[in-house]
């Protein structure tokens, strides 16, 4: 499946490596350090006022949310590679976009998954409205943009995709 068609829940080999390595950490690390504390505190005595018990078995919790969370993501998630895009004229999942708005303030983002976007690295999702309005367009393309604050037109200067690496 090209990334022009990508399906609803599209990551990135990276992020998809960032989701299985926080998964894996919780899994591996975190939540077999707080089952020891919370069977080292068990074995306190009075549970309903040991700290370390009640702590430790809110935060067992905390990390079943998480794992259960980042399992559903990992299950839904189709990893698409930005570099493997046979268009690479137009924007669509992966690329690098250069814009401008109408006082030519200029701004560069990137489009990948909802699970790894990241505003303050001009990551933005898929699923975003900057990343929808931007969708199948070419350099030199108008794009109007609503925003919760109005409508804003963007224009395209430049798109890039990564190289393939290995």
């Amino acid at each position: 499946m090209s990334a022009a068609s990508a399906p609803s829940n599209p990551i990135t080999p990276a992020g998809y490596a960032a989701l299985k390595a926080r998964y894996d950490h919780l899994l591996g690390t975190e939540r077999p350090r707080i089952t020891e504390i919370v069977s080292w505190a068990a074995g306190n005595g009075d549970r309903s006022e040991n700290g370390d018990y009640l702590y430790g078995r809110k935060r067992m919790r905390e990390i079943d949310r998480e794992l259960a969370h980042l399992a559903r993501r990992m299950k839904a998630a189709r990893v698409l590679d930005p570099a493997d895009q046979p268009d690479q004229s137009r924007v669509f999942f992966g690329a690098c976009v250069e814009i401008a708005d109408e006082d030519d303030t200029h701004r560069t983002v990137t489009i990948v998954g909802d699970d790894e976007q990241d505003a303050g690295a001009d990551r933005i999702g898929w699923s975003s409205p900057l990343a929808r309005a931007l969708r199948g367009a070419a350099a030199g393309d108008l794009r109007t943009v609503r925003l919760p604050g109005g409508e804003k037109e963007w224009e395209v200067l430049a798109i890039a995709y990564p190289e393939r690496t290995g």
